[in-house]
């Protein structure tokens, strides 16, 4: 199954978050806060997120993040590959190991074609796009969260501190 990390979700959940936000910046504390993300490990992913250049750290007391560049500049490929490094979607084709079926194998030349229109997507998809998305969909909603396209239904049961 293709599956986000929790850490590529929590990743594109906070620069979103900052995207939207009146100030443009905010806290580890505030965006945790707002989407009962484990603060310790949301602290984790915005650091590896600054020093991916990303973001840009804020000191002080009133202190927190910032994106580091326009969101329609930020892709959603660029987020996970910081977080996760590259994406595979099998090894056949993005490592340089032989495969036992290489000769007889039906299916490598399509899943290739899967494997970079995922790529391609997802290198497309900015953090605007889905600040975008998720300011339409809360509008006429009351959580603050609801309909996010980056939360799932589960999340949202979850009782807000």
């Amino acid at each position: 199954m293709l599956k986000l990390t929790k850490k590529a979700d929590y990743g594109l959940i906070a620069l979103r978050h900052l995207a939207v936000s009146p100030r443009g910046a905010a806290s580890a504390k505030e965006i945790a806060d707002s989407y009962n993300i484990p603060l310790p490990l949301l602290a984790k992913v915005l650091q590896t997120l600054t020093k991916a250049g990303l973001l840009h750290s804020l000191p002080g007391t009133n202190g927190g993040y910032k994106l580091s560049r326009e969101p329609e500049r930020i892709s959603a490929l660029e987020v996970i590959r910081s977080l996760d490094g590259p994406i595979v979607l099998t090894s056949c084709f993005t490592s340089h190991l032989g495969c036992d079926q290489s000769e007889k194998c039906t299916v490598r030349e399509p899943l290739r074609r899967v494997h970079e229109s995922i790529i391609d997507l997802l290198a497309k998809m900015t953090i605007h796009e889905l600040a975008a998305d998720a300011k339409s969909a809360c509008e006429s909603e009351t959580h603050p969260v609801a309909r996010h396209p980056l939360v799932s239904e589960s999340a949202l049961a979850l009782p807000v501190l």
